[in-house]
């Protein structure tokens, strides 16, 4: 009889358990799943990433990929040869495959 009278009433603790449970799935789906599937392409992105890939970086700069380890790339911008720097590859915002033909 205390269960029905508490989720019947108008200002009871059925009410605020919903409540919550209500704004509990707004944040979820506003705030925690967009940043898991963000996540997600990035870590994608980076397991892509190859030697002779044009990339863009966070900074802006274009560059082809001619060296690279676990976390870290080497980088060659410009039409100079002599212009290659290392970075990390959490700075890699986008990746241009070479055409195969």
């Amino acid at each position: 009889m205390i269960n029905t009278f508490l989720l019947v009433g108008g200002g009871g603790l059925g009410f605020w358990v919903m409540y919550l449970i209500f704004f509990g799935a707004i944040i979820y789906f506003m705030a925690y799943r967009p940043q898991k599937k963000q996540k997600e392409q990035q870590e994608a992105l980076m397991n892509s990433v190859a030697v002779g890939d044009s990339v863009l970086t966070t900074a802006g700069f274009y560059g082809v990929i001619i060296d690279m380890t676990d976390d870290t790339v080497i980088v060659e911008f410009g039409n100079n040869k002599n212009c290659r720097i290392p970075m990390q590859k959490a700075a890699i915002v986008q990746v241009e495959k070479p055409d195969a033909n």
